[in-house]
């Protein structure tokens, strides 16, 4: 592919000399190690230097990018258009319709045209599977599941049963939406009693739930993840939460039971929430922060228990001084 065509495929401008645009490029790198024929990116400024070093073909950038030696593909969302270069030199593979032969598909359940259900494969009674769905090797759909059409499982993710999935949903590996919420009321004898958690999860379109993460059922009602958001490594979202659109859970974040997350939010690695609060649309948590009550749309935060993240940042600074202001004012330790 030249670099004229992959401008035209990703949206951008190709700026550079003379007869750039019939430069040859095979794939893309890093902006340290890219060669004469393969494309890399600068979203962050601080690479920016970087950029009039490299041995790249082109570097994608944004439309205000200084000028540099290399030829320029520029475009106002870099790391949008880098996603889309990605996907031109690795395309996602293709699985051809069919049933494997160790598959097991109860009678009941319907299938859409073109899926693809691999080996070992369990589909229960009742679900419905939408169409061009691709179900890698041993994924199992409890009875009454129904997802969308495009749905996508990596091999080992499971549905439990009556779990709802809209379109364009990804599982990836060891994902499991509907295990039972984690319910339970002592009996006179002080013993803990299972409550039945009856409740499905419903998983909006577009999401995708990475590997070993959970989505767990209700007891009543519902849990439900809305359009867009992503659910990232073994992140656990307890019975009865609500996840807004286009919401990012990063890795290990813990939602306890019926937390409402509004949309747009991020939460960043190992955030946890105590339960029944409310984190308004657009909230930022930074990693590690415990989040103890109803958090305001558009609020960023952090520490344990949660705060204003600015006030944070200097209670943090503050405390590394601790030590010397114990020493200079005689207090022995």
């Amino acid at each position: 592919m030249t670099l004229g065509e992959l401008a035209e495929r990703i949206g951008a401008e190709l700026v550079g000399a003379e007869g750039s645009a019939a430069t040859l490029v095979t794939g893309v790198a890093g902006i340290e190690t890219a060669g004469p024929t393969e494309v890399t990116f600068v979203a962050n400024p601080k690479y920016a230097a970087m950029a009039k070093k490299t041995g790249a073909a082109a570097v994608i950038v944004e439309p205000g990018f200084g000028q540099i030696e290399v030829p320029t593909l520029r475009v106002k969302n870099p790391y949008l258009a880098w996603s889309r270069t990605i996907e031109v030199f690795h395309p996602a593979p293709k699985y051809a319709p069919g049933v494997h032969a160790t598959a097991v598909v109860a009678a009941t359940a319907v299938l859409g045209a073109r899926a693809h259900v691999g080996a070992y494969v369990v589909i229960g009674e009742g679900c419905v599977v939408g169409d061009d769905a691709v179900l890698l090797p041993h994924v199992v759909l409890y009875d009454g599941v129904r997802v969308g059409d495009r749905f996508l499982a990596h091999a080992h993710a499971v549905v439990r049963e009556r779990c709802v999935l809209g379109d364009d949903v990804v599982l990836q590996n060891g994902a499991v939406i509907g295990a039972d919420g984690f319910g339970f009321a002592k009996d006179d004898a002080g013993n803990w009693q299972k409550i039945v958690q009856a409740g499905p999860a419903v998983i909006e379109s577009e999401v995708e739930v990475q590997a070993n993460a959970c989505v767990d059922r209700a007891s009543v009602g519902e849990t439900r993840v809305m359009r867009g958001a992503k659910i990232d490594n073994l992140v656990q979202v307890g019975h009865g939460c609500v996840v807004g659109e286009n919401t990012l859970l990063c890795a290990q974040v813990g939602l306890a039971g019926s937390t409402t997350v509004g949309k747009n939010a991020i939460l960043a690695g190992q955030v946890g929430t105590a339960g029944h609060q409310t984190l308004g649309d657009g909230v930022v948590a930074m990693g590690q922060t415990g989040v103890h009550g109803d958090i305001p749309a558009g609020s960023m935060i952090g520490g344990s228990p949660s705060m204003d993240y600015k006030l944070w940042l200097r209670m943090t600074a503050a405390l590394r001084r601790l030590p010397e202001l114990v020493k200079s004012r005689g207090v022995k330790e």
